[in-house]
């Protein structure tokens, strides 16, 4: 199907103009060779709806800078014909064989059915991943190509456990689609109904080659689905990669090879004889184990850098670590190297890693520009130097002597003797896990954990600053949240917890579910924590959705428990939102006084709209009322460390924003500060399309909430999520982990594992920065206010 032309830019569909109609967004990775890579994309507007769609072009590097970027704007016709296309061609350098990307986004259109793209390539060796914006169901991919003037292939790898093949929107006729395997045998015809649809279906045959299959349509119009390319089961090999290609001469191993060498590049700072260690990881996404080359090339004159391993074998589906020894010479400003990968496997693949070492401090030492603009694959480390030694698995919390811990899959992290040390999720001996991320502590200093012993949920605790841990089994399944602190509240004895289990799913409410909601009170007797009996606060709590701000559920002060949750309501009933209550209990006499209502937090029905409860050194309770893309209501107590005194009429934190996620802590002197997802408008930044930011604001005692203030901006436009969490420490200082991800697919996949940040406002919010090693170095007994 791909044709050479006069420029040396492949033909897709055809000699001249537009070439393959592709729907969807995603993009295309090349495998170049030394020499010039050109990339002509095209766009045609399709003008089904009355909405501006801008094409984004970004071509970037095997070690994923940005090289080249290219819109291609709105064709201004409006809702009726589609427009003319539109080109752009990017053209760069290749000075190392590698693989290349072309990220393809469009404004208004994160689902790929407003605008068609297409590209030409002078690069033999190329796939296209069909790639959309998340949506909140089962993730699939179908494959979208409108040239029904021609005849096309789809190429594929198969899956060797069994596929279906379902194609919709073929244009009828006489001739059946027809599926080829990779030694060119017709193995099934797929007739085409009077409907459009075609399907068919392949048994498993665990020794089926890689290689790619073939899918032949007589017209190239179809809407195709394949298992294990499109969409995913478990025991598929690449799940989220919907890798293909219109020309089988094009294929090469990427699959099998998709994260060789992570990270893709490092960025050091420091002075000349500094000498760093870097970790990478050697990845196969293979059916077999596989050995990989590793070796070092300069761009200019050789620098001190040592591999660890020249040869690494890594078995199916797993991955190796390497260290790589980097030391600064004592002349120039910086010095680059790339950390070249190669499957010994005789298919040529090969690709690399960059490593930059520059001369001076990191702008990361320092507090930076607010808010930090995440540029797209240029997140802290290429632009800060950011490259810290603590764990950023998940957020940070402080004991009593302000130790920080952070909760990981592996165990549990704590700062003890001027290092961070690792302790295993272990019982007795018995492997335990981690089932909620929080980590709490009393006034005891004793440490707390919800996590799963024996399949059995349980409050993991330690008397011992987390060095060993013991275990209370706890009744029952279900979600769970734990008091932890959140700026002047310090149980005496073990933390309470709510759990949440679902009783009823609402088939047409996405965000909709009934939970019962029962309250634990855990006590210690006889050396060991007792969990007690559960108290019943609600039937119709709402749920909990805790991924982003982490809210707070519970405080309590001097034996009052104080819980805050949100109710489902009747899809019938006509209410403002999602009803938030308030419930206190008290340890000493085992009542629980009538749930308050706050307000309501629009829209109806929405788990988003999880509230957040903090308490001030007065004992007064603050709420937060949480919305989903709407405007936060806050509200607090009449009465200090009571909710069934009444409670101040609900008010917007700032009317006319798009907030989503509560994040809220009270610092020492009593200022709530608050972090939450920000929609922003189109601006400079982004023509025609609102983008996500991560914002902050504050507000002091008797004071108005202050402006919201963006700490952090996406470096894409539509959906954005950041699974942010806001902690505090016991000097009042705010800890802001987050992760940003970006709804687009192809963006998503291309990172392995977290993109984590942790940044710090040491005085209030007037300066933030990324922490530090050294800002963990305070440690010792805090006053209580």
């Amino acid at each position: 199907m791909a044709m050479a032309r006069a420029d040396g830019i492949a033909a897709l569909g055809g000699e001249e103009g537009m070439g393959l109609r592709l729907g969807g967004a995603g993009g295309v990775y090349f495998l170049a060779e030394p020499g010039e890579l050109r990339v002509q994309v095209y766009k045609q507007d399709g003008n089904h709806r009355d909405v501006p769609t801008h094409l984004r072009a970004l071509l970037f590097g095997p070690d994923r800078t940005v090289l080249q970027e290219a819109w291609l704007s709105d064709d201004g016709v409006g809702k009726g014909q589609p427009g003319e296309p539109q080109s752009a061609l990017l053209v760069v350098p290749v000075p190392a064989k590698g693989v290349y990307g072309l990220n393809i986004t469009v404004t208004n259109d994160r689902y790929g059915t407003e605008a068609w793209w297409g590209f030409r390539t002078n690069c033999p060796k190329f796939l296209v991943e069909t790639s959309r914006g998340h949506r909140d169901r089962r993730h699939e991919e179908p494959i979208v190509v409108r040239n029904p003037e021609q005849e096309g292939d789809i190429c594929f790898r198969p899956e060797p456990q069994g596929f279906k093949v379902e194609l919709s929107g073929v244009p009828t006729g006489d001739q059946p689609v027809v599926l080829y395997d990779a030694a060119g045998h017709a193995v099934q015809e797929l007739a085409v109904d009077a409907t459009g649809k075609a399907a068919g279906e392949i048994p498993a045959d665990p020794t089926r080659s890689p290689a790619p299959w073939r899918l032949h349509l007589p017209k190239f119009q179809a809407t195709v689905q394949i298992d294990g390319v499109t969409r995913w089961r478990s025991g598929d090999l690449s799940p989220n990669l919907s890798l293909w290609t219109p020309d089988p001469e094009s294929w090469f191993p990427f699959l099998e090879n998709r994260w060789p060498l992570t990270p893709y590049s490092r960025t050091l700072y420091g002075d000349a004889g500094a000498s760093q260690e870097l970790r990478f990881t050697v990845g196969n996404n293979s059916r077999e184990a596989q050995e990989f080359a590793l070796n070092v090339e300069y761009p200019a004159a050789p620098w001190p850098v040592v591999l660890s391993d020249q040869r690494v074998t890594v078995a199916a589906q797993d991955k190796k670590t390497v260290t790589v020894q980097a030391t600064l010479p004592a002349t120039g400003d910086a010095h680059t190297c790339r950390l070249r990968v190669e499957p010994q496997d005789g298919s040529g693949f090969s690709t690399y890693s960059t490593i930059t070492f520059r001369r001076g401090v990191a702008p990361a030492a320092s507090p930076l520009p607010i808010p930090l603009d995440l540029r797209p694959y240029q997140h802290e480390n290429e632009q800060f130097g950011y490259l810290p030694a603590y764990p950023l698995d998940n957020q940070v919390y402080f004991d009593q002597e302000n130790r920080p811990f952070v909760a990981a899959d592996a165990g549990l992290w704590a700062r003890r003797e001027g290092r961070w040390q690792l302790t295993p999720w272990q019982v007795g001996g018995q492997p335990a896990r981690m089932r909620l991320n929080k980590v709490a502590f009393d006034a005891a200093n004793r440490v707390y954990v919800i996590g799963t012993v024996d399949s059995q949920p349980a409050l993991l605790y330690s008397a011992d600053n987390g060095k060993t841990l013991a275990a209370a089994p706890i009744p029952g399944g279900g979600s769970f949240d734990i008091e932890q602190f959140s700026g002047h509240n310090v149980p005496e004895g073990p933390p309470p917890f709510i759990r949440i289990v679902r009783t009823a799913r609402d088939e047409k409410l996405i965000w909709r579910s009934l939970n019962d909601l029962d309250l634990f009170v855990p006590r210690w007797e006889n050396g060991a924590v007792v969990v007690g009996d559960p108290v019943r606060l609600s039937t119709l709590c709402l749920g909990l959705s805790n991924h982003s701000g982490i809210p707070s559920s519970i405080v309590s002060r001097d034996g009052k428990v104080h819980v805050a949750w949100a109710e489902a309501t009747d899809p019938a009933e006509k209410v403002p939102g999602v009803p938030t209550y308030v419930a206190t209990y008290d340890r000493q006499t085992g009542i629980l006084n009538k749930p308050q209502l706050v307000g309501y937090g629009p829209p109806a029905n929405d788990v988003h709209n999880t509230p957040c409860i903090t308490m001030d050194s007065k004992g007064f309770l603050h709420v937060l009322i949480g919305t989903h893309g709407r405007t936060f209501r806050y509200s607090q107590s009449v009465l200090p460390n009571d909710a069934s005194g009444g409670w101040t009429p609900a008010e917007e934190v700032g009317p006319g924003l798009s907030q989503t996620y509560v994040g809220l802590v009270c610092a020492p002197d009593d200022t709530l500060h608050l972090v939450f997802r920000l929609w922003l408008p189109h601006g400079d930044r982004f023509p025609a399309s609102s983008y996500g930011s991560l914002a902050w604001m504050s507000k002091r005692p008797g004071q108005p909430w202050s402006a919201a203030s963006p700490l952090v901006l996406a470096p894409f436009s539509e959906y954005s999520i950041f699974y942010h969490r806001l902690t505090i420490d016991h000097r009042g200082r705010l800890f802001l982990s987050y992760d940003y991800w970006s709804t687009f697919w192809f963006y998503r996949t291309d990172h392995p594992g977290n993109r984590r940040a942790l940044m710090f406002s040491p005085d209030a919010g007037t300066t933030w920065g990324l922490v530090a090693d050294r800002d963990f170095a305070t440690v010792g007994t805090v006053p209580r206010p």
